[in-house]
């Protein structure tokens, strides 16, 4: 099953590595806030840092994918990931001590983010050219899917054990070297150096935004329901008295996302995959709705849970459609929308929901939340199929160039 997606040639090791350099950004965020809040002592500060670093990274995520499509992976990530490392270094330096400058930190955020390398498009272009199979390819997507999901859960559990031994700075100095280690070893696999650009007039003829309404407006709404609820739970254990229960009923929408994500990878679907992107938007507003009705925190953390065996699959599903609808060119690029919308979405869900939130009783906020993905799945129902006829499960995609196989050099193992 998934053995045979890491048994492919290079497929261990590429992955392995991009998930060294994925894991910098579980564990940058919190690091990141921590420095910035002691160098500065202002929570004003740190809270503007994270800002135009978040928004800087993710907003600028189809620029940056696109010059991956334009100039492959290789030439494309490694100036990315050391300018992005170097920024890092740069920040963990100014923050190691008390006394920075609010402004410096801001600028030099936003610099940052706009140097993210999109390593998780880039891998999922990296599986598209690897397996052509769309069984096979579902389940790689679900595997990455999953072991991102542990990346942003283990990330700062890293960071709270790091600030008990070395300064918050320590962090953000670690983040920046998983990201250049990570990064180097996946652009020398033989699979990434596989990888060719499109030319410049295949690109042109090319179109992304139009192809990919479907899969980033559901996600879109995934990424709104998420946010909403984060801070959904964290207001429903407040107000029972017991705030660091949050942290458990999130742990159970987390642990039901990759339950979820590996039954997706593991079944051979016979819907095609817009009818089930349809769908698990649905179950997933059925799932946050039910968490309204919910007593206590027992019954809250249950219907997290249930929330959590759509996440990853809708997710996996949206970038399995949007690879299959847009020109194998820009699929890098589909990749990255999809991906923001959902980080978009996310931010956007706990902004607006934290306006609601003492307005209105907890259940009505909770089924305000679950109307995104609702919309987003009555969306995918009266829009009209793509131009690009989709293809089932098992067929290979008759759009795509073949996949293009390393020279017949034995491959180096890689632990993940």
């Amino acid at each position: 099953m998934y053995a045979a997606v890491l048994r492919t040639p290079y497929a261990l090791r590429t992955f392995g590595a991009a998930l060294i350099g994925r894991l910098s950004y579980g564990t940058v965020s919190l690091s990141l806030m921590l420095a910035a809040k002691a160098a500065t002592g202002s929570y004003a500060v740190a809270g503007t840092v994270m800002a135009v670093f978040g928004a800087a990274s993710v907003f600028l995520s189809p620029l940056r994918a696109r010059y991956i499509d334009r100039y492959g992976p290789r030439r494309a990530l490694t100036p990315m990931a050391l300018g992005y490392a170097a920024l890092l270094a740069v920040l963990a330096a100014v923050t190691w001590r008390p006394g920075a400058p609010g402004a410096l930190l801001v600028a030099l955020a936003l610099c940052a983010g706009a140097a993210t390398p999109p390593l998780g498009p880039a891998m999922r272009t990296v599986w598209s050219q690897l397996l052509p199979d769309r069984r096979l390819l579902q389940r790689a997507y679900s595997l990455d899917g999953v072991a991102e999901e542990l990346l942003f859960v283990s990330g700062p559990l890293i960071v709270g054990v790091l600030v008990l031994f070395a300064p918050p700075a320590f962090g953000v100095a670690l983040s920046a070297g998983l990201v250049i280690v990570g990064t180097l070893a996946f652009v020398a696999s033989p699979m990434v150096g596989a990888v060719v650009p499109a030319d410049g007039e295949r690109r042109k003829r090319a179109r992304v935004v139009g192809r990919i309404k479907r899969p980033v407006l559901v996600t879109l709404g995934v990424g709104i329901a998420l946010g909403a609820a984060d801070l959904l739970v964290l207001a429903f254990a407040e107000d029972r008295g017991r705030a660091d229960a949050a942290a458990w009923v999130l742990a159970a929408l987390s642990a039901g996302s990759a339950v979820g994500g590996l039954v997706n990878g593991a079944v051979d679907w016979r819907r095609p995959a817009r009818t089930r992107l349809t769908l698990l938007a649905f179950g997933l507003a059925a799932a946050l709705g039910a968490a309204a009705l919910a007593p206590g925190l027992l019954a809250l953390a249950g219907a997290a849970a249930c929330v959590g065996l759509f996440v990853a699959p809708a997710l996996t599903t949206a970038y399995l459609l949007a690879d299959e609808v847009v020109d194998p060119a820009l699929r890098t690029q589909a990749g990255a929308w999809v991906n923001t919308a959902v980080n978009a979405g996310s931010s956007g869900g706990t902004a607006g929901v934290g306006l609601l939130v003492g307005h209105a009783p907890l259940p009505v906020c909770f089924l305000v939340a679950a109307a995104a993905p609702l919309l987003a799945g009555l969306f995918g129902v009266v829009q009209a199929p793509p131009a690009i006829e989709e293809r089932g499960a098992g067929q290979s995609p008759v759009t795509r160039t073949p996949a293009v196989r390393p020279q017949s050099s034995s491959p180096s193992s890689s632990a993940e």
